[in-house]
């Protein structure tokens, strides 16, 4: 977890405009100081919740050091000297005024409980945010040999992470994120998208059989829209098993609208003249694209919702699972065109009603069963 330079004596009291958790963490901390036995009520965090290096060594101190007994804690500061000891092994800028400051400004020692809860909170966004900042990372990474491989396995972490918060702090409602999801960024190798969607749709029109057999491309696995459009009309000639040729794909574009952009038929008629490979091999292509393209931008979004500090861990548990669940769909898809679809294992009967799936790993069951 990324902490805060650490800091010198003289700048440990005087941070510029500290964001609310540190006030939350300095209080927690000031009533660990003044009654270390409230420790028995504190749960659910550890010394890398705190956002920084100064009170992640603190806690630590606080919570490896034995307990002193309470009469003699009242009378001496022999136990405060050991967690300063302690702390300063971690973070050498801590003074005994900076513990002395954490004592005032505690307003209760006896909420450390509810101070503990909001640190937890603090800290499941921030790993939320992390985690889909490393999958954004992932997508972008042209060194990976196997970069599908490597994407969904950032998911996975991803969605683990959403599982673990939400063991933490069960979604109330279903309420999303206020946060508005971010504009998608012009993907790095368009060209050779557009490329290898206009051979695409050049050998499906000249080897149409094979269509059938890619019934898991999407028209919006496609980069442009015009292109999802064609690969429409493909699919429904196909279907309804008519002649398929140029001309006939020319004509069923005129027929859904899509040359009232001031597409030259023309220009449609040398597009699909020019197959090249197969349809199987540019679908593949086309769905590998969709795929890293939707990791990204659920990703983005995710990653969106945990910077806006005003989202509760409700609602970042709701917002991330219904984004990974889009993941999930195209996951299931590439499953099929690759011939990976996982052998259903047998599940004994439930002993009570079932409910709801409510781990986001569910998601790849849900999108499978919405392919059938």
């Amino acid at each position: 977890m990324p902490h805060a330079p650490e800091l010198d004596e003289d700048d440990l009291d005087a941070i510029a405009q500290p964001q609310p958790v540190f006030h939350v963490e300095q209080a927690l901390l000031g009533a660990l100081l003044l009654d270390p036995y409230r420790l028995d009520d504190v749960s659910g965090i550890a010394a890398d919740s705190f956002s920084t290096a100064a009170h992640a060594a603190l806690y630590a101190a606080i919570t490896t050091l034995p307990l002193t007994d309470p009469a003699e804690h009242a009378k001496n500061t022999k136990w405060l000297d050991r967690v300063l000891a302690t702390g300063r092994e971690q973070a050498r800028g801590l003074t005994d005024s900076y513990l002395h400051t954490l004592v005032q400004v505690c307003p209760w020692p006896r909420h450390a409980p509810a101070y503990a809860r909001m640190v937890e909170a603090e800290h499941a966004r921030r790993r939320l945010q992390t985690a889909a900042e490393r999958l954004v990372q992932t997508v972008h990474d042209v060194s990976l040999p196997h970069p599908v491989q490597a994407v969904l396995a950032e998911a996975d972490a991803l969605a683990a992470v959403v599982d673990d918060i939400a063991a933490r702090f069960p979604p109330r409602a279903g309420v999303l994120p206020r946060t508005a999801a971010p504009s998608p960024p012009v993907a790095p190798n368009y060209t050779e998208a557009v490329e290898e969607e206009q051979m695409l749709l050049a050998t499906a029109t000249a080897n149409p059989a094979d269509i059938e057999s890619v019934r898991w491309l999407l028209p919006d696995d496609l980069t442009l829209p015009w292109h999802a459009g064609l690969w429409q009309c493909l699919t429904a000639l196909a279907r309804r098993r008519e002649p398929v040729d140029p001309v006939t794909v020319l004509w069923e574009a005129q027929q859904r609208g899509l040359l009232d952009d001031g597409s030259e038929p023309g220009e449609v008629l040398h597009l699909l003249a020019e197959p090249a490979g197969s349809v199987e091999h540019w679908s593949e292509r086309a769905l590998q694209r969709s795929l890293l393209a939707t990791a990204d931008r659920t990703g983005r979004r995710i990653e969106a919702y945990a910077s806006d500090t005003a989202n509760t861990p409700f609602q970042l548990v709701v917002g991330a699972r219904r984004s990974l669940a889009d993941i999930g769909a195209v996951h299931t898809r590439w499953q099929h065109a690759t011939g990976t679809v996982p052998t259903p294992q047998p599940r004994p009967a439930p002993t009570t009603r079932a409910g709801p799936p409510t781990t986001t790993a569910a998601y790849t069951g849900r999108a499978a069963r919405a392919t059938r």
